[in-house]
């Protein structure tokens, strides 16, 4: 699968997971449901592996933690405490700075260099989902709203971090699949052990919806959403993959046009065009080659 094919995967199943996730809301406590969907996908991923006898041990296990820890556990507590705070389209803007983050930290733990395009683009991706999610932002800066943010912030940051963890693991010859099935492992363990300290009931689903709904989110959105998004971080750079968690909310927001009636503003369509903008600029091919020969795209 080629580098425009696994963000374009990426985006769509990213950007149709928000409808497995509003069809868990209900008995389960909402960390519940992210344990078992992490839990559901390890065992999956780590079964299929062992049946096609391609399980293998990491090469280094401590990237292979930190990825556990920033991708699979601790970023899913801080979004969705953020997520009881503030609006979604909030959150959807705060987040969508990964990509930015994501160019910050490759400087810190890389030594890359912050290009112009990345920033620029990273600025209309951001202005663009502000202007697409205009009324959710329109909120007054209480002390609720100010933690909300907070833990957004601190859950994106997570996730970049989780990012770099990945680029170490492949750099060691750890794949992006098998990095994801024991860090997935882990990061069930992880939430299992915060679920059972704060005391929260591990309610066991038997609504028919509420399973078919685990299911999506364990295979696609797990399985299948972070290996397509790990393996172009592999291969294109974490910025520039970051810039997906830019484009899937314009998908929701897509697909909500067709089951929800979602009503388009001029600045919903406005802010669409500026984040499609930033996608042209950060996969533009400048007439030079990426470090190493190959283009992103």
């Amino acid at each position: 699968m080629n580098n425009a094919a696994l963000f374009v995967v990426t985006v769509l199943i990213w950007g149709t997971s928000w409808i497995a996730i509003a069809l868990q809301i209900g008995p389960v406590p909402v960390s519940v449901s992210v344990l078992y969907r992490i839990a559901l996908a390890a065992i999956l991923l780590i079964l299929a592996l062992a049946v096609t006898k391609r399980l293998v041990l990491p090469a280094q296990w401590r990237f292979v933690v930190l990825q556990a820890i920033c991708l699979f556990s601790l970023n899913f507590v801080a979004l969705y405490n953020a997520a009881a705070l503030i609006p979604s389209g909030l959150l959807s803007v705060v987040f969508s700075l990964a990509s930015i983050f994501n160019a910050l930290n490759a400087r810190v733990f890389f030594g890359e260099k912050i290009t112009l395009r990345v920033v620029l683009a990273g600025l209309l991706g951001v202005s663009g989902l502000a202007l697409v999610f205009w009324d959710s932002l329109t909120v007054s800066f209480d002390p609720d709203t100010l933690r909300g943010v907070g833990w957004a912030l601190l859950g994106t940051m997570i996730f970049s971090l989780g990012s770099m963890a990945s680029r170490r693991n492949s750099a060691t010859g750890t794949t992006p699949i098998i990095a994801n099935a024991w860090g997935m492992g882990i990061g069930a363990a992880i939430l299992l052990i915060l679920a059972l300290a704060t005391h929260q009931p591990l309610v066991v689903p038997t609504d028919p919806t509420y399973l078919a709904a685990l299911l999506y989110l364990a295979v696609f959105a797990s399985i299948i959403g972070f290996t397509t998004y790990l393996m172009l971080v592999s291969q294109i750079g974490s910025a520039q993959a970051g810039y997906a968690t830019v484009v899937f909310p314009v998908v929701a927001l897509v697909i909500s046009t067709f089951f929800e009636e979602y009503q388009w503003s001029t600045t919903a369509v406005l802010g669409v065009a500026l984040a499609l903008l930033g996608n042209a600029v950060m996969f533009a091919r400048l007439g030079r080659k990426r470090a190493g020969g190959k283009e992103p795209f």
